[in-house]
């Protein structure tokens, strides 16, 4: 045991004195243990060996994935669901969430065109064997998205994804073209059909925003891009299996309308139960400027306001950490976003801001 000196005292002192100082300055009732609780999970494949180990030995047991159904009839969905969740299991982790943008193919519904109603039927196969299966969130999205422009250097050198709107528009343009109008007939027409059967399979579904939250983009109009459209999901069929995968990245680039932002929006969706699945991160910037991803702990938005914004609107349910900067010694090349040294990083301080703020976890 190290001796403790005169002056080490007086360090652990100034120490002891800081945290007592940060712990007063938590909002009030940081420590009242909050209605929600978190579902803390990673986006992993089964073949990622290592990452799930280090998942493990971070207490991290839940999984976003998903299935490989393409190639396959609706009636071979379920088993090929419990195959997959079976596999899982045998490796540690439990599936927490379906992460796609469309689980099964969905251009005709886009399009309004002869066709979507085999789409439809393929979807609600889809949902069905997610409840026999015991799959609770599925996160989807029928729009363009998830493109970045380039990257940028951020704190220590770690290399960070960036998107500039004005050299998005020297990219290739969209395949197809839509108009908003004909993106919200086509949504209207999908949520009507299989919010019933999420009700009756017990299945959530989130739709993540357009990434990014911009109009137009590659030439054709985005429609999931602010608070306001959400809204107007949500009153198309007012349910709570009808919601919102809350990127917050995507939420916090947005414009939003005077008198709110990213803090009262996500409190207004958890407490309207709306809230189905969480990406916690974070960037510098609006998408219809230029923006970046940072670390967890060096952007702008106060990410314990956050977590209590959530747990204390009700939520319940899963979150992951998402984009983080690729650190020495990792290619920031390959998969950019999702090096593992970063989410490593991630993983940890939201789990000590949890810890800090009494919020439940598994």
């Amino acid at each position: 045991m190290a001796q403790l000196t005169r002056r080490s005292w007086f360090r652990r002192g100034a120490a002891l004195a800081a945290a007592a100082g940060a712990a007063s300055a938590l909002p009030e009732k940081a420590h009242a243990g909050p209605a929600g609780k978190i579902i803390l999970s990673h986006v992993l494949n089964l073949d990622q060996t290592d990452r799930i180990k280090q998942c493990l030995q971070m207490g991290v047991r839940h999984v976003v994935s998903t299935p490989s159904v393409r190639g396959i009839g609706p009636d071979q969905y379920e088993a090929a669901m419990r195959k997959h969740k079976e596999a899982w299991a045998e490796a540690g982790m439990k599936v927490a969430v379906y992460e796609t943008m469309t689980p099964v193919p969905a251009d005709n519904i886009r399009r309004g065109s002869p066709g979507r109603e085999q789409e439809l039927k393929n979807w609600i196969a889809f949902v069905e064997a997610m409840g026999k299966t015991g799959i609770p969130v599925l996160c989807y999205n029928l729009g363009q998205g998830g493109r970045r422009t380039g990257s940028v250097v951020v704190r220590g050198g770690a290399i960070s994804t960036e998107h500039d709107y004005e050299a998005s528009k020297k990219q290739p343009p969209a395949k197809e073209v839509f108009t908003e109008d004909q993106l919200w007939e086509a949504l209207t027409w999908l949520i009507e059909r299989i919010t019933p059967v999420c009700e009756k399979a017990n299945v959530k579904m989130g739709y993540h925003p357009n990434d990014p939250t911009v109009s137009p983009y590659l030439g054709s109009a985005q429609i999931m891009i602010s608070p306001a459209a959400y809204r107007r999901l949500f009153a198309i069929a007012d349910s709570p299996y009808n919601g919102v995968s809350f990127c917050q990245g995507n939420f916090r680039s947005m414009k939003y309308a005077p008198g709110e932002d990213i803090y009262s929006v996500a409190t207004e969706f958890a407490e309207r139960k709306k809230i189905q699945f969480i990406h916690f991160r974070d960037v510098e910037g609006t998408a219809d400027t230029k923006y970046h991803e940072t670390f967890h702990d060096d952007g702008p938005t106060d990410m314990a306001r956050m977590l209590q914004c959530y747990v204390r609107g009700g939520f319940v349910g899963p979150l992951r950490t998402d984009h983080a900067p690729a650190m020495e010694g990792e290619d920031a090349q390959k998969n950019p976003g999702y090096a593992m040294l970063g989410h490593i990083h991630a993983i940890g301080f939201t789990k000590g801001l949890m810890q800090a703020l009494n919020i439940a976890y598994e």
